[in-house]
């Protein structure tokens, strides 16, 4: 059987965990400067390295060239502790959500009285920590103020508000952040080149929205794909199939009939949208983030490929033309609309017909409200540069006359 992706490039040394700099930065130069705390709280989302990050600690302090910022990788206590290793007998993992009562605590610290059996510390890393009970945190706080000179406390949790102030006083807190899209891709891309994998453009893009900044959750994504990918590597069309993201097609032609007020072929969109089986929400969401997309790429004009990072040049064209077909306003209030309509969608009985009511809201012209004047204005200045502006044409005519102001000779508030 085949290794977990997370497992098999779980990282080794400070040097590798990746997005966390301003974590292991300064821990290496504590350890370098020996400077090294006796209780750590490391504290951050799921899957950014909290345990990775408390196991290289433990192999730095243990290390017989340590305490050291990096571990030599070749002595007992490295190989025990690396990456597939049979583990030490001075690093003990406890998991706070079965072990988090006070009898675990006071288990805990009989044991801790004595010293290592065979390394330089006895390192305790207690995952989940935000699980132990406030009677077992009161049972190991004596120990935690004042260690034997042989034991360092590792606290990794994702809610550290819930442990308990006296701890988090006596320990060094290092928050674990989510790590930049950016920074993740080009990791995801090293791993593919290294497992040997073509990845189609847009498949890590899918990965990385998929693990919402995880690495852990990043990694079992694209392990999922690569289990399921043939002789021509990671599609584009099995990635959006498989995690249930709208295609690019699909919204290209939405955004399309909405920017052109086109009920029919909006509609023949949803059809689609239906027929394929895509949960009506994804698509909804996916819409959204293609119309902050297009509101970013009208303000920013030709810088928009440093903010989009990853979307190709040839989308981002496609991507200008579309936002100059909305306008500012028009954009803006059909973003609003979206993600009113994706509050209202949760617990909906019936969400195609919330995805169709919200379509038919957003071919409806802005009809009062700041954003609802600023998207009629964009369409009339829109016709006037076809040529369709001329005093005598209904439409615009039409227009003005339903904005407050038009009628005494100005579009007051514009």
């Amino acid at each position: 059987m085949s290794t977990a992706l997370y497992r098999r490039y779980r990282p080794e040394t400070f040097a590798d965990v990746i997005g966390q700099e301003h974590v292991t930065e300064p821990l290496m130069q504590a350890l370098r400067s020996g400077r090294a705390s006796h209780a750590y709280l490391f504290s951050g989302p799921r899957g950014c390295g909290k345990t990775t990050s408390a196991r290289i600690l433990a192999r730095c302090l243990n290390c017989e060239q340590g305490p050291t910022d990096t571990p030599c990788g070749t002595c007992e206590s490295c190989v025990a502790l690396a990456r597939g290793g049979a583990g030490s007998v001075d690093v003990i993992e406890i998991d706070a959500a079965s072990h988090g009562g006070v009898d675990d605590a006071r288990d805990l610290r009989e044991k801790a009285s004595y010293g290592p059996a065979r390394s330089r510390y006895k390192v305790y890393i207690i995952d989940e920590a935000h699980m132990v009970t406030p009677q077992g945190f009161n049972a190991l706080l004596k120990i935690v103020e004042e260690p034997p000179e042989h034991v360092k406390f590792v606290f990794a949790t994702t809610e550290p508000d819930k442990v308990i102030g006296t701890i988090r006083s006596r320990t060094h807190h290092y928050p674990f952040r989510l790590v930049p899209p950016a920074r993740l891709t080009e990791y995801l891309q090293e791993l593919c080149d290294a497992e040997g994998v073509q990845v189609a453009q847009g498949v890590l893009s899918f990965v990385v929205r998929a693990g919402g900044g995880s690495v852990r959750d990043s990694l079992s994504v694209l392990d999922q794909l690569m289990a399921g990918a043939g002789e021509e590597g990671l599609t584009y069309e099995r990635a959006a199939a498989l995690l249930g993201f709208t295609e690019v097609e699909l919204l290209d032609a939405t955004v399309d009939a909405l920017a052109a007020a086109d009920g029919a072929a909006v509609f023949r969109q949803i059809d689609k949208v239906i027929e394929s089986g895509q949960d009506p929400r994804r698509f909804l969401e996916d819409l959204l983030e293609r119309l902050r997309d297009l509101i970013i790429v009208l303000a920013t004009d030709e810088g928009a490929a440093a903010v989009l990072r990853g979307v190709p040049e040839d989308q981002l064209e496609r991507m200008r033309s579309q936002a100059a077909g909305f306008g500012a306003g028009a954009l803006s209030r059909a973003a609003d609309v979206v993600n009113t309509g994706l509050t209202e969608m949760t617990g909906a009985t019936s969400p195609r017909l919330q995805l169709e009511l919200i379509c038919a809201r957003l071919l409806l012209p802005g009809a009062a409200g700041e954003q609802g004047y600023a998207a009629r204005i964009d369409r009339l200045e829109r016709r006037m540069e076809l040529g369709a502006g001329h005093p005598t044409s209904a439409g615009p005519v039409a227009d003005l006359r339903e904005v407050p102001g038009a009628r005494q000779g100005g579009l007051t508030g514009a």
